[in-house]
């Protein structure tokens, strides 16, 4: 070969050499990246666990000895969990573990249709827990409900839902997520086909003066009933879980999409959800757990809670008092994506109703790979919280006292919009509801509720001690 050749050859092999060592090289930092991203969010999961150990050492220890005998404390324990009936049983008459209490799990788990599947519904007397309760027991599904009635907001209102579940058949327990023990008794004592899983601490803004409880309802608690439902429940349950749209965080592309990134929370409530979302993906890879996250976008209507917005500003505008509007820094509105109860429902059922079997055992052997999904659950329609003010205060016949404010960082986010093409693709949700129409259903069930007069609500007439006081309607 002549000499030329030779050197151009050479010259060609280190060119393409350099090129591949580039390509190499960028593989590298990519893998490199997603190493990175990965091990942060596992990171960060484990400091909320280590926070939550360090902040109730003395929950752990009690949880652990629940778990592992000690006959005295377990009895004290036992007496301290009573059914909460409004049925046939009085609520002192059927103690945690006893052969009537038995009775009262089986009776309301077991399933009214062929087919039908029992379910286990945590923070049953929650405003979505309630309504799925409903739906599930309406069409002949078993449910047993579970909540620990905390009062992050009145429990009088938990306790109306939870007479209007009892009246259907529905029993709920006063229990906590973080009672290992009572978790195993419930699962022997009724085979549980799937767990709706919607017990949590809520609220953006509560969690900077109360960071710990977020800790315990949305890390521990989630892992409690993982651990529960992976090595004790035989068969294992399918899981549907309630993570939040809060995890998209300082997203800034919409619609929002079950793949974009969520390694940005803009709040503590948001990192406990994202934990939860790695936890889930442990448990379902370890222990063969069918696990569902659905993230909800603004849920409102009936039976809400009294520290969303909508709920709130209806209960200001009633007794004259001022509300509090936000806008961006550049001055928009913020926007909502506001979802109607009945079309969450919806989702959850759906949800449910697909969710594949577990794959594992008490053994510790898993059959194979099991579903791990999530899913939007949103209205894909966001709207100014201005609009929504305007509609309230046209159905309530009174004008709102309103007060425009820069929105702080403390959490919010300026907007939020839901893709749901994957839960429209997988089990055929569609949300129908209009804000119009959902918000004229809160306000008829809000003037009934609190037994107020639209007349005097429209003069005034109405003072906030009087139109506020808790009605024992159900």
């Amino acid at each position: 070969m002549p000499h030329s050749n030779v050197d151009a050859a050479a010259k060609g092999v280190k060119v393409g050499g350099a090129l591949m060592v580039r390509r190499v090289a960028s593989a590298k930092l990519v893998s490199a990246s997603s190493h990175l991203l990965f091990r942060a969010t596992i990171l960060a999961t484990l400091g909320l666990v280590c926070l939550f150990a360090v902040h109730y050492p003395s929950l752990l220890s009690h949880s652990f000895r629940l778990s592992s005998g000690g006959g005295s404390k377990r009895a004290a324990s036992r007496a301290s969990h009573r059914s909460l009936l409004g049925s046939s049983l009085s609520a002192a008459a059927v103690s945690y573990g006893g052969a009537a209490w038995d009775r009262e799990v089986r009776r309301s788990a077991a399933p009214r249709r062929e087919g039908g599947k029992s379910v286990l519904v945590t923070g049953a007397v929650g405003f979505v827990g309630m309504h799925c309760s409903l739906a599930l027991r309406a069409r002949g599904d078993g449910v047993l409900g579970l909540d620990n009635f905390n009062s992050y907001y009145e429990p009088s209102l938990k306790r109306a839902r939870q007479r209007l579940l009892a009246s259907r058949g529905v029993l709920v327990l006063d229990a906590d997520i973080n009672d290992a023990a009572l978790l195993e008794r419930l699962f022997d004592a009724a085979p549980f086909t799937h767990v709706l899983h919607l017990a949590a601490q809520a609220g953006v803004r509560y969690a900077m003066r109360a960071p710990q409880t977020y800790v315990a309802s949305n890390v521990a608690g989630l892992v409690s009933l993982f651990e529960v439902a992976a090595k004790h429940a035989d068969p294992q349950p399918a899981i549907v879980w309630a993570s939040s749209s809060s995890v998209y965080g300082l997203n800034k592309d919409a619609p929002f999409s079950e793949e974009h990134r969520t390694d940005q929370p803009a709040s503590l409530y948001a990192a406990t959800k994202k934990a939860g979302e790695a936890i889930a993906h442990s448990y379902n890879h370890i222990y063969g757990l069918s696990i569902t996250g659905l993230r909800f976008f603004t849920v409102y209507g009936p039976w809400g809670r009294p520290d969303m917005a909508y709920f709130s500003f209806a209960r200001s505008i009633v007794a004259g008092e001022p509300i509090t509007l936000f806008r961006t820094a550049d001055g928009a509105d913020a926007r909502r994506d506001f979802t109607y109860i009945d079309d969450v429902v919806k989702g959850c059922l759906g949800a449910l109703d697909t969710a594949g079997k577990s794959t594992g055992s008490k053994s510790g052997k898993k059959r194979g790979p099991a579903p791990l999904r999530v899913y939007n659950l949103g209205n894909t329609s966001p709207v100014p919280v201005t609009r929504m003010v305007a509609i309230l205060e046209k159905l309530l016949g009174k004008k709102a006292n309103k007060r425009v404010v820069t929105m702080p960082s403390n959490g919010d986010v300026p907007f939020t919009h839901a893709n749901v093409s994957h839960a429209a693709r997988d089990f055929g949700y569609h949300p129908s509801t209009s804000l119009d129409a959902g918000l004229r259903h809160f306000v008829d069930w809000f003037v009934h509720y609190y037994k107020l007069d639209p007349a005097k609500i429209a003069k005034g007439k109405l003072t906030k001690k009087k139109s506020m006081v808790m009605s024992a309607a159900s």
